[in-house]
């Protein structure tokens, strides 16, 4: 008994504690003004939150058949501590579950290891796809670097936008399928 009511409260204080996804984002500056928020989610892995997501478009709808005719931003609000490490591991595993094997990958790999941040709760990290398709990466107001390769973009945005993304019910609230 006692420790169901262990794990009652630490779920409680962790809900308490976790900010909520109605909360504006310190990114929400990158996100091009002619872009509408398509939707948003929340991951969490068992009762831990690990990030909230917003995808954002020219027209505020997302297909993934058309994904390649409009410019995207996805936000990612991180609810805990990850190291940057942590992320880029996370990215590679994601890439080779999905079957991507460019001949770029572990080059871009070694570039987000250096332009991304250890992320501290309540960071950001938000990508924008350019006019040429390629990756700026922002943290807040801050451009932290750009991947020149629409490949990349398509790859790296694909880890949540796919249909075959590892979690398809936050794919569906992402992208506006889930309404």
């Amino acid at each position: 008994m006692n420790k169901l009511l262990n794990v009652s409260f630490v779920v409680g204080l962790m809900s308490v504690l976790s900010p909520s996804l109605a909360l504006a984002s310190q990114c929400d500056v990158a996100v091009p003004d002619e872009q509408t928020k398509v939707g948003e989610t929340r991951l969490s892995v068992l009762f831990w939150d690990v990030y909230d997501a917003r995808l954002f478009t020219t027209n505020g709808d997302f297909d993934w058949q058309q994904r390649k005719q409009q410019r995207k931003t996805l936000v990612l609000d991180y609810l805990r501590d990850i190291k940057v490490a942590d992320l880029v591991d996370k990215t590679a595993e994601e890439w080779q579950r999905l079957g991507f094997d460019h001949q770029e990958q572990q080059q871009w790999l070694d570039t987000l290891n250096q332009i991304w941040p250890n992320i501290k709760e309540g960071d950001c990290l938000a990508l924008v796809e350019n006019e040429d398709g390629h990756a700026d990466f922002y943290q807040g107001d801050k451009l932290l670097g750009t991947i020149e390769n629409s490949t990349f973009t398509e790859q790296f945005l694909a880890i949540w936008l796919s249909p075959e993304s590892r979690y398809e019910d936050e794919r569906d609230e992402l992208t506006g399928a889930s309404s």
